[in-house]
């Protein structure tokens, strides 16, 4: 088991590792200087070198590559000695431990991944990231955890109900929720719950998960939560009930279920205990997908709601040619996918050993 887990971690590590270069060398051929994005109108010759000389740009893009690689590497190299180095031992940008010093000033220290700076706000990006990231979390799994709940249980009655007036509507309303993109359902819902019926469900269509009173300071106010989840619960909850439908009639007409019911098996046992216990393992992978994918999609839906969000600062830095925080962002979106594709490969595992021998 052991072995295994190793060895999904060292294919997630490779698969971060191609991540990284892609966004490295995307980034770097856009059109554009972020000399002239930091500076705005003060640019002049000498200050957008200066600046190009601090951001490393100025060196060839290996070398600029190796630069990114080495900081975000919790084990990096450096030079702490020599300032004109590429990997001068800057510490207004990390804070490390030595591990081992060489001669000439080279050195190996550990530290935290450095995402670099903004080019608009000057701060960490991995500040930003820290901020925004819970509320982006939050409203994932509020999501998700709607979306399962509802989506499994619609997807059981449907399959127990097959071909009445229920599966039939459950199909139709899931067709729909997969076919609504995520901005337009955004902006109907916030428009007739927020403004429309605003009187009688009392929800605001525009804010986050913390509010700023006069009086009282910030607060949490989850009322706010509400409508955003709907939105990006919807296609998940679609999917959900179709899948769990579909992968319960399967098992349904196993002939180990036909068993059960020749027993004498009660109709709860059957359903719950064997039927869906097998029934629900391609759901759980859908989900755990469908989790990482909802921290990565909630852009659109955290611009219409006002859901100050990692999404909302993506957004944000976009319109202003902000890379780095576009790049740090895309960076921790991938590794949430990684992380629970691995955690996930995991469970199957533990669950069923024939996966492991696979």
């Amino acid at each position: 088991m052991v072995k295994y887990i190793l060895k999904k971690f060292f294919y997630g590590f490779l698969v971060l590792f191609g991540v990284i270069t892609v966004i490295f060398f995307l980034f770097n051929v856009l059109p554009g200087d972020p000399a002239t994005v930091v500076l705005g109108q003060r640019a002049n010759k000498e200050a957008v070198e200066a600046i190009n000389r601090d951001l490393g740009r100025d060196k060839p893009l290996l070398v600029q590559y190796l630069m990114y690689i080495n900081d975000l590497s919790p084990i990096s190299f450096h030079n702490s000695k020599d300032r004109n180095s590429a990997f001068y031992l800057d510490e207004q940008k990390y804070s490390y431990n030595f591990l081992m010093s060489m001669d000439e000033g080279a050195c190996v220290v550990a530290k935290a991944p450095y995402f670099r700076r903004s080019y608009i706000t000057k701060r960490k990006v991995s500040e930003i990231i820290r901020e925004t990231l819970p509320e982006t979390a939050v409203l994932a799994f509020s999501s998700i955890l709607v979306a399962s709940f509802f989506g499994i249980a619609l997807g059981i009655v449907a399959a127990i109900k097959k071909n009445t007036f229920f599966d039939r509507l459950a199909l139709v309303l899931s067709a729909l929720g997969m076919s609504a993109p995520a901005f337009f359902v955004g902006v109907i819902i916030a428009w007739l719950f927020g403004f429309v019926l605003a009187d009688y469900t009392g929800l605001n269509p525009q804010g986050s998960l913390f509010t700023t009173d006069v009086w009282e300071g910030e607060q949490l106010d989850l009322k706010n939560l509400i409508l955003p989840t709907i939105t990006l619960g919807m296609r998940p909850l679609a999917i959900i009930v179709q899948l769990t439908r579909s992968s319960l009639l399967d098992v349904l007409s196993q002939d180990y279920i036909r068993t059960a019911r020749a027993k004498g098996l009660g109709f709860y046992k059957i359903i719950v205990k064997h039927a869906l216990k097998n029934a629900l393992n391609p759901v759980i992978t859908a989900i755990s997908g469908w989790f990482a994918g909802l921290m990565a999609g909630a852009v659109f839906v955290e611009i219409i709601f006002n859901w100050q969000g990692i999404g909302y600062e993506v957004y944000d830095a976009l319109t202003k040619n902000d890379l780095p925080v576009v790049m740090g962002a895309t960076l921790i979106f991938a590794t949430f996918f990684i992380l629970i594709n691995i955690f996930v490969d995991i469970i199957y595992g533990i669950l069923d050993p024939r996966v492991r021998v696979k």
